[in-house]
């Protein structure tokens, strides 16, 4: 009798691109999802609901009776008392709504993860003692502390300066990108589990370029998460000075100084625009620099991508600014941060492992 202790199953192409399709779809829906989150925060929906009901909750207010409760439980905290004392109940319906779409939608992604991975499961797709098993399982974890997190930071706005902490909102959209970039490496390894199956490129060192790009792009966005936070966006809305200066008087003016790059909108500000800055100067060098090269067609595909995507996301970034941030556009900004760390993802996984074949 065979032994079959260490025996690996040949890889079945069918099932792998169906489960990496699903892995794509749950990405575009986190996708969704914060964008969402990014219209609630610009219109000051989010604390809106104050109770977190972890399997009910589903249900929308339908009476008049349902929507007095509601607002009789958000009339208890201080965002009424401090911000919105004038409100009634029709101006409470108003922002509502993004919010309990917000978090409706979020549940709606645990299922649209959870079923299919259960149903690969019991078709034996996926197998307990397999390396890939264990990675849905912690995306599943990923995608449950997300929600946790989200609760986290609206517990902070619960008190009494009725705004959601910076540091628990950076901390909710890096989860975000976090969970998108787990969800598209495996889909795409999926596709492409080993380099040398399909990759022959001679791309020099610009895999290593990649991953750095990769790295102060996913740090510049997280910047603009403290941009959000602190609402650093509403002052100094000039290009390309600040104040009138390249360097405003007042940087770094915060003690401990430390502290300025999180909390002082400056500095926070200035911070966001140097990286975006460099972002588009060094993608711009990367970009030349792979000119020539011999690269897989859809690495190419990737590095245009990733080059007319930043060109989109600074313009975004300019016309937020001088517009003093209206809704749409910052709104489009947000998107724009995820789809460019979805680009830099994707050209550092087409640049990985042996660099020529």
């Amino acid at each position: 009798m065979r032994n079959t202790s260490n025996y690996r199953r040949p890889p079945n192409t069918r099932r792998l691109r169906v489960m990496a399709g699903w892995l794509f779809s749950v990405a575009a829906l986190v996708f969704v999802m914060v964008v969402i989150g990014g219209l609630t925060r610009l219109t000051h929906s989010g604390l809106s609901m104050v109770e977190w009901k972890l399997f009910t909750g589903w249900i929308p207010p339908f009476s008049q009776d349902d929507w007095i409760a509601l607002f009789s439980k958000y009339q208890l905290y201080p965002e009424f008392h401090k911000q919105n004392p004038t409100m009634d109940v029709e101006g409470f319906k108003s922002i509502f709504w993004l919010e309990f779409i917000h978090r409706v939608w979020g549940r709606l992604l645990g299922f649209a993860f959870f079923l299919p991975f259960a149903w690969f499961l019991i078709r034996g797709w996926v197998r307990p003692n397999e390396t890939l098993f264990w990675k849905y399982v912690g995306l599943l974890v990923l995608g449950g502390s997300q929600g946790l997190m989200g609760w986290y930071m609206v517990m902070s706005g619960m008190v009494d300066n009725p705004d959601v902490s910076q540091y628990r909102l950076t901390a909710h959209f890096s989860l975000a990108l976090l969970i998108i970039a787990a969800l598209l490496w495996v889909g795409l390894s999926l596709l492409r589990p080993d380099p040398h199956d399909t990759i022959h490129q001679d791309a020099g060192g610009l895999g290593q370029g990649a991953f750095w790009l990769f790295v102060l792009i996913s740090i510049t966005a997280v910047s603009g998460g403290f941009v959000a936070g602190t609402d650093a966006g509403f002052a100094y809305n000039t290009f390309p000075l600040m104040d009138e200066s390249l360097i405003p008087d007042g940087l770094y003016d915060t003690q401990p100084m430390w502290l300025a790059a999180f909390e002082d909108i400056t500095t926070v500000q200035f911070n966001h625009r140097t990286l975006a800055e460099g972002v588009l100067l060094l993608v711009g060098i990367f970009w030349v620099l792979a000119r020539g090269r011999h690269l897989a067609p859809e690495t190419e595909t990737a590095i245009n991508a990733l080059g007319l995507v930043v060109l989109a996301q600074v313009a975004l970034g300019i016309i937020t600014l001088l517009l003093v941030v209206p809704v749409w556009a910052a709104s489009l900004h947000q998107a724009g941060a995820v789809v460019l760390f979805c680009a830099s993802l994707w050209t550092v996984f087409q640049l990985r492992g042996p660099q020529s074949g």
